[in-house]
């Protein structure tokens, strides 16, 4: 159980995106400077592709662990259950992961999930094609907002044909839940829940990837933290907005300009929440390295903050270390100006 206080009065952003272009520019920069993360409504993703998704995600978690078994193990796609990577990691949470590449299929692991594959297919491709849309919005809105000259430097790496993007369905049953047996005795209506929700779920940590988008239902337990480390409720309203989160990568590729958020999702005694998250990455084989422009621009920082890597780099890094560890700045940070001039130097020779 965790007994910390959690910091419940500070606001967190919701930026509407049909409001004047200069205006959201300048919410998504600080949101992104200041908390790694906002809410964005007025998205312009099809409220019908959003339910087909979330129907077909109840769907799957209604059936019996020794069915959804058999879209398992998650290794890596498919079926998981309490356990979260490969280094021991553990949490209250059972989920479904599965690539987000519209180049490759996912009809062949569908008919372990549904018993009409052809549905979920379909109802997958849509919603990974719609999040990706506003992904890749979000993403060059973000290059305008920090003056970049090309706008599309970000979002091109989700477009790229390898992208290694992921899609993540979460589902959190009450705390009392084991796998063989779901209690459904719990009121499960939105004012039954004691709104102190006190067992993790899901460990704190950044997502190693550029951008996150999350949807969930109306169940509390997201929480992020602040720099300051406090940990901030995020509520689950407004139920039209999407979750934005700064990853690991677009923190280097900002030069730390926009700050890569932790976060966790703790779990009540009675509500189950779900999620799906869609994970924007770029290819294993994508070199990760801020624009010069944000070398120049950055105050303070009139150097690159982190070394140049791939994709596939961090991702190895990331998958042989224990989900709330500090990798970025650990393994990847340069550690004076001096180690940075030769890089420059390299780049640009």
């Amino acid at each position: 159980m965790v007994s910390e206080k959690i910091q419940e009065n500070i606001k967190l952003p919701i930026i509407d995106l049909s409001l004047e272009k200069s205006q959201i520019l300048k919410l998504i920069v600080k949101a992104s400077e200041e908390f790694g993360f906002f809410k964005v409504i007025n998205h312009g993703v099809d409220t019908n592709v959003i339910k087909k998704m979330e129907d077909e995600s109840y769907n799957f978690f209604s059936k019996s662990f020794s069915q959804k078994q058999c879209a398992g193990p998650a290794n890596p796609y498919g079926y998981g259950c309490k356990n979260i990577g490969f280094n021991g990691d553990n949490g209250e949470v059972e989920y479904l992961l599965l690539h987000a590449n519209p180049n490759m299929s996912i009809s062949q692991i569908s008919k372990n999930i549904s018993s009409d594959p052809l549905m979920f297919s379909c109802a997958v491709n849509g919603y990974v094609k719609s999040v990706r849309e506003l992904a890749c919005k979000i993403l060059e809105l973000m290059a305008q907002g920090l003056r970049v000259q090309q706008t599309s430097v970000y979002s091109n790496l989700l477009m790229d044909l390898h992208s290694d993007s992921l899609l993540r369905i979460n589902h959190y049953p009450p705390f009392n839940w084991t796998p063989h047996l779901l209690h459904h005795d719990c009121d499960t209506s939105p004012n039954s829940c004691n709104s102190t929700v006190s067992k993790i779920g899901f460990g704190e940590h950044t997502d190693p990837q550029i951008l996150t988008i999350l949807r969930s239902n109306d169940a509390p337990g997201l929480q992020i933290s602040t720099q300051q480390g406090l940990w901030v409720p995020v509520s689950p309203h407004p139920n039209t907005a999407f979750s934005i989160f700064v990853g690991d990568t677009l923190q280097a590729l900002t030069n730390g300009r926009f700050k890569s958020v932790r976060h966790r999702a703790m779990v009540n005694s009675c509500k189950p929440r779900m999620s799906m998250v869609y994970f924007g990455a770029p290819s294993p084989h994508a070199r990760i390295c801020c624009p010069l422009e944000l070398v120049t621009t950055t105050p303070h920082k009139p150097y690159h903050l982190y070394r140049p890597f791939t994709w596939g780099e961090y991702k190895k890094a990331t998958y042989s270390m224990r989900l709330g560890d500090t990798r970025l700045d650990q393994f990847f940070r340069l550690q004076s100006e001096n180690d940075e001039t030769i890089t420059i130097n390299n780049q640009t020779s």
